[in-house]
């Protein structure tokens, strides 16, 4: 390694983090990040960009965490965003997180790494839990081996990566690339140094890294007509001298460097006696018939604690907005801008209060999740249900957003972002709306109970799940067979040692997560909010059906005050653009037994599915909805049938969800497009498949 001396100062550096997923670069990059983090996207694509600013010792230095890869063939997005930041020039030196447990299989990207012409660093990660597995390791000979200086870190403690930033900065201001080289082999050496000769304006290092990429099978859209000619002649020359593809007899190569480099480096014995911890959880976690029977309990019990646990800070941040809201009220000029009022109160307070009143249970949720995959158990799920979510078109990481979606879409859809395959990652984005989210339970809870006898009720909601698994189902088979036609990406997913979390990271990975929600959902459900109190103020209506401030004055009961204001509220919303909207769109929803009323409601379930509790409240002339729910339940008992309450539930279930999935999905896939697609396309769903239920329900009698 080299010598340890002062780092140079007042200067100004780019790190980049690579290596493989699960070798513990998030927590190292966390720990040399601090709180300096940001959190953004690539341009272009959907690819999660991690990176820091921050000083140490008078450099200023970038820091970025690159996607997490197996290798720099760039046969999915994140490989082609490492490879480019890598050879683009922006980095001085890039750090190399290796999973010291896993060492021959992260050194296949290291052998790859040795080939771009790049200062490397090699942070030798998980140091401590080799030595437990009797893995000790010579870091001089593997630091020769490899090229470039290696640095026993633990990203757990943040052990060694003061040290490793140390390193990184005499690298970065020596200049020198990594000095490790992959020896191919007697052919494939004199193969690459035949295309290599057609690469004349390019320095050794280049000229290698290329004519490799070319005998690999890749595109170089700049390389000379007689680099590419050779390179297919070489190929062809190789495969019938080695009898099998040259990429195989490259990657073959590759990985007995890293076997070799792996053996070498070993001084220690691993104890091959004791079964492994993690073969003997995975026996019992990965069972064929066991396996997904216990995903099912944690996951009832994830969920349960997140409800239970979540519900009183839910109450308190709703009684602190009442609170803000009736203050604001109270301070406010009596008479002075009553409009302006009405937004503050109304679009404003309400609008946010919407989203931030969800906010502890987005969090224990996300926690819950964070501490399940910082364990190695979710990457196991995936494994679990690949076989289920293939027969649907989908990845089997598909599974992960799906079942984040119980909770909300919008995270559901951020969390895409875990699937390499466009393919699978806009099929996964489309279909994600399909499964009940929590909001939706919200309509559930309200209509179910209206038209259905107990013994029924859990019955009907199960069959609102599974009618969206079906219909997730029917349109991923339907996209896979049209507009997104291909294989599937195929699953290989690496199924880490278990670990015991450390609290700092599952933190991080929980509050990432929420600030996302809150950035990109928040600000679209507040502008909305904003829209739809315009929507259902203007026009303002000056004459009623009764002079209902006189009546007022003159009510004797409460329940009669409650009904005047409600009635004198369902008539200024009929008059409004939302009722008129709702009187419009009335032709059009009438043969699947919908009124106006129901229309209008609707209208408002676009901008957050909860507000079609709160929209059918108030056109059917009640007061608080939330003081008398069962008023509510009763009064659409008495003017709508338990087929118009199914049709309204599957309507609900399978429409367009809310204005933010839909702006989430814009955001995702760069497309208005594909936003508009969904927006247009499960509407026309809904309404085919409540027309056909409640018709034939209708022919039956049944309504």
């Amino acid at each position: 390694m080299t010598k340890s001396r002062t780092p140079p100062s007042e200067r100004s550096w780019t790190i980049l983090l690579a290596g493989n997923p699960n070798s513990g670069k998030s927590s190292v990059f966390n720990w040399m990040a601090g709180a300096h983090q940001h959190v953004g996207n690539y341009p272009g694509v959907t690819v999660e960009k991690k990176s820091a600013h921050f000083v140490h010792h008078g450099n200023r230095i970038e820091l970025v965490d690159l996607p997490g890869v197996y290798s720099l063939l760039a046969s999915s997005p994140e490989e082609v965003i490492a490879r480019d930041e890598i050879l683009s020039g922006s980095a001085d030196v890039v750090i190399q997180i290796v999973d010291a447990t896993n060492l021959e299989r992260n050194l296949h990207l290291t052998a790859q790494l040795t080939e771009m012409g790049v200062p490397v660093v090699y942070a030798l990660n998980m140091s401590d839990e080799a030595a437990a597995k009797g893995l000790q390791f010579d870091v001089e000979l593997l630091a020769s081996l490899l090229g470039g200086p290696v640095v026993p870190t633990n990203g757990s403690t943040g052990g060694g990566v003061a040290a490793l930033l140390v390193a990184a900065l005499q690298v970065a201001d020596a200049g020198e690339a990594c000095t490790g080289r992959v020896n191919y082999g007697l052919e494939l050496e004199s193969a690459l140094m035949v295309i290599g000769g057609q690469f004349e304006g390019d320095d050794a290092v280049s000229a290698r890294r290329r004519s490799i990429a070319l005998l690999d099978g890749l595109d170089d859209p700049h390389a000379p007509a007689g680099a590419v000619e050779a390179a297919r002649q070489e190929a062809e020359r190789l495969e019938k001298r080695g009898g099998r593809p040259v990429d195989v007899q490259l990657a073959e190569a590759r990985y007995g460097f890293a076997l070799g480099v792996a053996r070498e480096a070993n001084q220690g014995k691993a104890h091959h006696v004791r079964r492994d911890r993690t073969m003997r959880i995975d026996s019992l976690l990965l069972h064929r018939i066991w396996g997904l029977p216990i995903f099912v309990v944690l996951m009832w019990a994830l969920f349960n604690l997140v409800f239970a646990l979540g519900e009183p800070p839910m109450q308190w941040i709703e009684h602190g907005l009442g609170w803000l809201a009736g203050h604001v009220v109270d301070l406010w000029p009596a008479g002075a801008a009553p409009l302006l009022q009405s937004l503050v109160v109304d679009g404003i307070i309400g609008g946010v209060g919407g989203v931030i009143s969800f906010l502890p249970n987005i969090l224990l949720l996300f926690l819950g999740i964070a501490f399940l995959e910082d364990t190695g158990y979710m990457a196991r799920v995936a494994f679990l249900m690949d076989r289920v979510m293939h027969k649907m078109g989908l990845h089997g990481k598909s599974f992960i957003p799906m079942l984040i979606g119980l909770g909300c879409t919008v995270p559901a859809i951020l969390a895409t972002r875990m699937l390499e395959s466009r393919r699978d990652r806009f099929t996964t984005i489309m279909v994600a709306p399909f499964v009940p989210c929590g909001a939706r339970l919200t309509i559930y809870a309200l209509l179910i109970p209206a038209f259905f006898a107990p013994v029924w009720r859990g019955w009907v909601l199960w069959g609102l799940y599974m009618s969206g698994i079906l219909a997730a189902i029917g349109v991923a088979r339907m996209l896979r067979q049209t507009v997104l036609r291909g294989d599937s990406a195929p699953f290989v997913m690496e199924l880490p040692p278990y670990r015991i979390p450390t609290g700092r990271s599952v933190v991080i990975h929980m509050w990432d997560r929420a600030w996302m929600y809150l950035q990109k959902a928040g600000t679209v459900i507040l502008a909305l909010s904003i829209l739809l109190w315009a929507l259902g103020t203007f026009p303002r209506r000056v004459d009623f059906s009764r002079d209902y401030a006189a009546a007022l004055e003159q009510a004797a009961t409460p329940d009669e005050t409650a009904t005047l204001k409600a009635s004198w509220q369902a008539e200024r919303l009929e008059y409004t653009i939302i009722g008129r909207m709702g009187r419009a769109m009335e032709p059009v929803l009438s043969p699947l037994g919908f009124d106006w009323r129901v229309s209008t409601a609707l209208v408002g379930a676009f901008a957050a599915k909860e507000v079609f509790v709160a929209q059918m409240g108030i056109v059917l002339s009640l007061g608080s909805v939330d003081d008398e729910p069962d008023s509510l339940r009763r009064s659409l008992r008495e003017q709508y049938s338990p087929l118009q309450g199914i049709a309204m539930m599957l309507f609900c279930l399978l429409s367009a969800p809310c204005i933010a999935t839909i702006a989430v999905t814009q955001r995702e896939t760069h497309s208005w497009g594909w936003a508009l697609g969904m927006l247009v396309g499960m509407t026309a769903i809904a309404w085919l498949v409540t027309f056909v239920v409640y018709q034939v329900g209708m022919a039956v009698g049944w309504g």
